[in-house]
């Protein structure tokens, strides 16, 4: 990973976030292929995709709308803390959906957006490699987690 994370930042500057921007500025960070962002609906209790890069057109159904504690963004939110899997082809732990292993990609984390205790979505990045983020690549992970959130009260206000 790169420590340059000042993209990500700059593209959260915006007055509207441009979610598709700011995917690709994580994925570049991190050397990431895939990944998602989804935001909770709090009257649903559902989290909704924003933008994805990598995901294989026929899967897109299943990762619209995801129930809290399904798959690795549900169970993140659910736990409000990270889920990672170092290779997702192998991975037998149930944390994973079945359809997952499609995406083709190994070493992948999500962690929850997260302010001040509220859970406001989940950002979910991936390798096409087996791979297990270090602690530090998680903080960081998570303080991006925590300006998304902002931004989005933000916008909310």
């Amino acid at each position: 990973m790169t420590s340059d994370t000042k993209a990500i930042f700059d593209a959260l500057a915006d007055p509207a976030i441009d979610w598709n921007r700011l995917l690709t500025e994580i994925l570049a960070a991190f050397d990431c292929s895939t990944g998602t962002i989804h935001t909770l609906d709090r009257d649903s209790q559902l989290l909704h995709l924003k933008a994805y890069q990598g995901i294989p057109e026929f899967l897109l159904p299943k990762m619209t709308v995801i129930p809290i504690g399904k798959g690795m963004a549900g169970v993140a939110a659910e736990r409000k803390r990270p889920v990672q899997i170092c290779n997702l082809q192998t991975d037998e732990s149930g944390v994973a959906r079945p359809s997952a292993k499609e995406t083709k990609v190994e070493g992948s984390i999500t962690v929850p957006l997260m302010l001040n205790g509220q859970l406001y979505g989940t950002l979910g990045i991936a390798k096409p490699v087996p791979y297990e983020f270090t602690p530090e690549e998680e903080e960081i992970l998570m303080e991006i987690g925590d300006a998304i959130s902002r931004k989005i009260v933000s916008q909310q206000e």
